[in-house]
């Protein structure tokens, strides 16, 4: 297995996850953020430059070669981590998969993994931002927060306060983290004392051969899929660029304003459903609730490709059950809102006129006199990832669109009055509610 050496003057090995047959290396930026002994620091960079896959082996590094160490692994949310962050650790940055009789890594956990122990002493505990007080209170001598930015500063600051090395057990305590790109005033490019790393799809190793310089196979594949992507995603996924999105059709949407935790409905408030149907394009349904203010909000949701409606139509039955629907409106394709009436699923047809839809969903969007929008997303909403998309980099749910949902421009750069034909399935949706209680009578059904 390699080993590289270390910054305290000795050589550490880096162990070979079960994926891997040459264990880990890190090379260019990667490796300069890897040795790095800034308190705060962040790779950035764009999609598939290596910046997870490098942190995460930083981190079980400093784990297994300093007794007694305390560290966190934070996201935006829990279920964010384990679904994404936690899965690649275990998979490919351990030796063994916590659980196996070989490995000498206890995971800890009824039902989700909450920490791991390392048999020198250390311990790696696992958290979300939507529940900090399960952390906040400890202190630690590493903190790692992926995706960070999804964090906001306000929470990157309370945890950078509790990374103190009061217990003595590293020499050189610190808060890092990786990053995609977003918007230009983000606080990470704007911190004094954090030091952002740039990674580039060069300091990859599956992409590039490090002793050649040569584009590999996989490389070429990987950057087909960076380069087919547009506008915003392609300037921060391709080109690693903080650049704020040009023509955002909603520039009132702010993930500061409009994702909340998620929290459990009362069950006084109204809720339906809004379904966009798709097959090669994504088929999208949501579920809404409405509270007695007339706040709505996205608590679920299914966004996915190459499945049918037939069966479809069983999940969101699943998904529902318990639940008092009120309604479900749907696009106008009749086959298959014939099939969801099959499956007990009965549809009215979306208002689908878009000026009239575009103007409704930016004044819900709008912070009101009482300082609160008329229109919210729950984080965590999405029941499961289509792989497919996330492979190819497209939205994965509907949050995830506003940032790429912009208005078409003519070839000189010049706006139109017409909103682009990409990226649109979960904002003709969140387009068909918002629409609908409009349009809707509770007692006597469509106006």
């Amino acid at each position: 297995m390699p080993v590289s050496r270390g910054q305290y003057g000795q050589s550490v090995v880096v162990q070979a996850g079960p994926n891997s047959k040459l264990g880990f290396e890190c090379f260019g930026v990667n490796r300069e953020f890897f040795y790095a002994k800034d308190h705060e620091r962040m790779l950035s960079g764009p999609y598939e430059t290596g910046k997870t896959i490098t942190a995460l082996n930083l981190l079980n590094l400093l784990l297994g070669k300093y007794p007694n160490a305390r560290a966190l692994m934070v996201r935006e949310t829990y279920t964010s981590l384990i679904n994404s962050a936690v899965v690649t650790f275990e998979q490919k940055v351990l030796p063994v998969p916590p659980g196996d009789p070989r490995s000498p890594i206890r995971k800890f956990g009824e039902s989700k993994p909450e920490w791991y122990d390392y048999p020198n002493g250390s311990r790696l505990v696992l958290g979300g931002m939507d529940n900090p007080d399960k952390f906040l209170s400890a202190e630690f001598d590493y903190i790692y927060e992926n995706q960070a930015e999804g964090i906001t500063q306000d929470g990157h600051e309370k945890l950078a306060g509790r990374v103190t090395g009061r217990a003595g057990n590293v020499p050189h305590p610190y808060i890092f983290g990786d990053c995609n790109p977003a918007d230009p005033q983000h606080w990470i490019v704007n911190r004094p004392s954090l030091r952002v790393f740039y990674s580039r799809h060069e300091d990859n190793p599956t992409l590039y051969d490090q002793q050649t310089g040569q584009i590999t196979e996989q490389g070429r594949l990987t950057l087909a899929t960076l380069d087919a992507l547009t506008g915003v995603r392609y300037k921060r996924g391709r080109l690693g660029l903080w650049v704020a999105a040009e023509g955002q059709v909603y520039e009132e949407y702010d993930p500061a304003v409009h994702l909340l935790n998620q929290f459990e409905i009362p069950s006084d408030w109204r809720r339906f459903r809004s379904i966009d149907f798709g097959y090669t394009n994504p088929f999208v349904c949501g579920w809404w609730a409405l509270d007695n203010d007339d706040r709505m909000y996205l608590y679920r949701e299914v966004y996915v490709t190459g499945q049918l409606v037939e069966d479809l139509a069983t999940t969101i039955n699943l998904l529902s059950e318990g639940e008092s629907i009120q309604y479900t409106v749907t696009d106008h394709d009749a086959e298959d809102r014939a099939t969801l009436e099959r499956h007990g699923i009965p549809s009215i047809p979306a208002n689908k006129s878009v000026k009239d839809g575009l103007q409704t969903v930016s004044e819900r969007l709008r912070v009101q006199n009482d300082g609160k929008p008329r229109m919210y997303f729950l984080r965590d909403s999405l029941q499961f990832v289509d792989e497919r998309l996330r492979e190819k980099h497209k939205p994965t749910c509907t949050v995830e669109e506003f940032p790429v949902y912009v208005w078409s421009q003519t070839p000189s750069g010049q706006r139109k009055e017409e909103v682009l034909k990409e990226n649109d399935h979960g904002q003709d949706m969140t387009r068909y509610a918002a629409m609908s209680l409009a349009d809707y009578d509770p007692d006597g059904g469509v106006h």
